[in-house]
């Protein structure tokens, strides 16, 4: 892993299991921490993400086969997951 900066830009060459961790860490915390929702680094890293999920032929609307991509092998179901969703107030 490395970091480069470029202007104002920081270019980062990463290992793909640390990243998913590092999503996987954010986005469980999303809740206690709503100003990295709608954040460049999250939106652009959860694409990258996708886009390599995709090609390991992983169904990303599937997201039992997503989480399990990513390494969340105790996620809940789809259908538990709905039951129990809450609504983040970004305020």
């Amino acid at each position: 892993m490395s970091f480069e900066e470029r202007a104002d830009a920081v270019v980062a060459a990463l290992d793909g299991e640390e990243l998913k961790l590092v999503y996987r860490v954010l986005h469980r915390h999303l809740a206690e921490h709503t100003d990295l929702l709608d954040t460049h680094f999250l939106i652009e890293l959860q694409k990258y993400l996708q886009r390599r999920a995709k090609a390991d032929g992983v169904d990303i609307a599937d997201h039992s086969a997503w989480d399990r991509w990513l390494g969340n092998d105790d996620a809940p179901p789809c259908d538990r997951r709905v039951r129990n969703r809450r609504t983040i107030d970004p305020e």
